[in-house]
C-alpha cells in the first residue's frame, strides 16, 4: 500500500504540478475526515503521513486521569507505560493507529482525497491565471460537453460555452483555438478557466496583440460596441499628435485590421476616431453616414441627429445596426431625424445647377458667368436677348467681355 501511495503521489506531483507537501497535507486532511470514527472516538485527532515512506499514523490528544476514563481521557497507569513522568491532568499525544489503518484509510478516503486534489489544482490554476484576465489564451479543443467546448491550456482546462462562441463557427477536437480569459472560477466543479470569443474584450485583446501602438499605450481604445459575428465599432484616440490612431489600427494596406477580422470570422470592424466633443463623436460613430447637425439633450442623455433622406439609410444601417452600435459605443441614446426640408433644398439646388449648365451651353458661356445671370433671373437665351444690354453688363460679378461676345453671337444667329 505504501509503495502504491508513493507512486501515485509522485505521478500527481509531476503530471499535475502539485507540490508534494500540498499533496501530503491534502491526503492527511482527507484521511482524517473519512476515517475519524474508525481511528479513535476522541475528538482531537491528528493524522500524519511520512512523505518518504508513505507510512500513515494517527495520534489523539488525551487527558491523563486517575479514574476510569471516558473517550478523550487516558488512565495514568497506561499513560506511564510510554511517558514515565506524566502527571494527572497532563495532555499527551497518544498514538492510536490501527494495524490495518493504511487500507481502511485509503478505501474510505478515496473520494475525499480526489476532492482535495482538485481543490489544490484549482488553487494552482488561480495563482497562475488570476492576473491574466482580459488576455488571449491559446489552447487546443479537447471535447464537447452539452454544447460547450472544453479546451486544454496546458496544465489547466477552460470552458467556452455556446453563448461565448462566435455564431456559425465550427470546431473539431485537436484544433487550436484562441479566446479571451474572462473569469477564473475555482468554486464550481469542472474547468476553472472561463473563456470567450464573443466578449468585446476579445476584440480589445486582438487589437492589443496586432497593433503595437495600442500595446505600448501610444494609441488608446476608448470604447467598443459589438454584435457578435456581424459588426463591431471601435473608438480610438492617440496620445501622440504625430500618430493617426485610425491609420495605426488599420495598418499598411489594411494588414492589421485584416488579421483581426480573420480571427473574428470576417466580422466587420469600423474604427472611428474618439472625440471629447459628443457631437463630433456621434458624427464619427455614425460613419459612413454624413449627418447635417446634432442636438444635445443633456437631461435625457439623448442626441437628435438630423440627416437627409438620402443619408438616412446609411445612418440607420441594415436593421438599424449602425445607429444601435453607435449608441452603445458613445453611451448616449441616438434619435435619427430625417429632415425633409433638406430634401427640398437639395432638389432646388440640383434644378438651379441644371439651368446654369443649360444656359452656359446654349449661350457659349463659362459656368461662372451663367451662374450670375441665372441668379439674377436670366434663365434662357431669349431672356438675354430681351434684356437691356447695359443692365446685363453692369451685373455684379459678371464677365462683361465674355457676356458681350456671347450676346453678339446670339444676335448674329
Amino acid at each position: 500500500m505504501n509503495n502504491e501511495l508513493l507512486t501515485i503521489l509522485e505521478y500527481i506531483e509531476q503530471e499535475r504540478g502539485i507540490n508534494r507537501d500540498q499533496l501530503v497535507g491534502a491526503l492527511e486532511a482527507a484521511i482524517l475526515s473519512a476515517s475519524k470514527k474508525s481511528i479513535h472516538p476522541a475528538s482531537d485527532i491528528t493524522v500524519k503521513m511520512d512523505p518518504k515512506t508513505g507510512d500513515i499514523r494517527a495520534w489523539a490528544k488525551l487527558e491523563v486521569v486517575d479514574q476510569l476514563p471516558n473517550s478523550d481521557q487516558l488512565i495514568i497507569d497506561r499513560a506511564r507505560e510510554r511517558f514515565p513522568e506524566v502527571q494527572v491532568g497532563d495532555i499527551v499525544d497518544w498514538e492510536v493507529t490501527p494495524r490495518n489503518f493504511g487500507r481502511i484509510a485509503a478505501q474510505s478516503a478515496k473520494q475525499a482525497i480526489m476532492q482535495q486534489l482538485r481543490k489544490a489544482e484549482k488553487e494552482i490554476v488561480y495563482a497562475d491565471y488570476a492576473d491574466r484576465i482580459g488576455q488571449i489564451l491559446s489552447g487546443t479543443v479537447r471535447r464537447f460537453e452539452s454544447g460547450s467546448l472544453i479546451i486544454s491550456f496546458g496544465k489547466a482546462e477552460g470552458i467556452l460555452t455556446s453563448k461565448e462562441k462566435i455564431p456559425g463557427e465550427q470546431y473539431l477536437p485537436g484544433e487550436n483555438i484562441h479566446a479571451v480569459l474572462i473569469k477564473v472560477d475555482t468554486e464550481a466543479a469542472g474547468p476553472s478557466l472561463i473563456v470567450s470569443r464573443s466578449h468585446p474584450d476579445f476584440v480589445r485583446a486582438l487589437f492589443e496583440r496586432e497593433v503595437s501602438e495600442i500595446h505600448d499605450g501610444t494609441v488608446e481604445i476608448m470604447g467598443i460596441s459589438r454584435e457578435v459575428g456581424s459588426r463591431s465599432k471601435v473608438a480610438v484616440r492617440s496620445n501622440d499628435e504625430r500618430i493617426d490612431p485610425v491609420g495605426a489600427c488599420v495598418g499598411v494596406r489594411g494588414t492589421r485590421v485584416k488579421e483581426i477580422t480573420k480571427e473574428l470570422g470576417n466580422e466587420r470592424i469600423d474604427i472611428v476616431p474618439w472625440s471629447s466633443d459628443i457631437k463630433q463623436y456621434a458624427a464619427n460613430a455614425l460613419q459612413p453616414a454624413a449627418i447635417q447637425s446634432v442636438e444635445v439633450r443633456e437631461n435625457k442623455r439623448e442626441l437628435v441627429v438630423h440627416v437627409t433622406p438620402e443619408q438616412s439609410k446609411l445612418a440607420f444601417g441594415k436593421r438599424a445596426q449602425n445607429v444601435r452600435l453607435s449608441s452603445k459605443l458613445i453611451n448616449w441614446n441616438i434619435n435619427i431625424q430625417i429632415d425633409e426640408n433638406n430634401k427640398a433644398a437639395s432638389s432646388l439646388e440640383d434644378r438651379i445647377e441644371q439651368v446654369v449648365n443649360a444656359l452656359a451651353e446654349a449661350a457659349n458661356l463659362d459656368k461662372a458667368t451663367a451662374a450670375v445671370l441665372v441668379s439674377n433671373g436670366y434663365h434662357t437665351c431669349d431672356d438675354l436677348l430681351d434684356a437691356d444690354v447695359e443692365d446685363l453688363l453692369n451685373l455684379p460679378g459678371i464677365d462683361a467681355d465674355a457676356l458681350q461676345d456671347a450676346l453678339d453671337e446670339l444676335e448674329a444667329n
